[in-house]
């Protein structure tokens, strides 16, 4: 793989925090700003913006597919 279809460090991070379960209110917000350095609105910013990369389909599909389908339900609700 070349470089422009690998993703960033920080990108592998974004994904990596929706891997994970979250216990109590706030506990995801709070890794998200002591973890990535950033604040949720601009995580789920990256995040959103991830859903449409095929580089991260390619490095996690499971993860992305989800997250498309509870995106698209969303959507969807509106």
């Amino acid at each position: 793989m070349t470089d422009d279809q690998v993703l960033s460090e920080r990108e592998r991070a974004v994904l990596g925090m929706e891997q994970r379960s979250w216990s109590g209110a706030g506990a995801k917000e709070r890794a998200i700003r002591e973890q990535l350095g950033i604040s949720p609105v601009r995580y789920y910013q990256l995040l959103n913006a991830l859903l449409d990369d095929e580089r991260a389909l390619a490095h996690d599909p499971v993860t992305v597919n989800r997250l498309r389908r509870v995106r698209d339900a969303r959507r969807s609700r509106r």
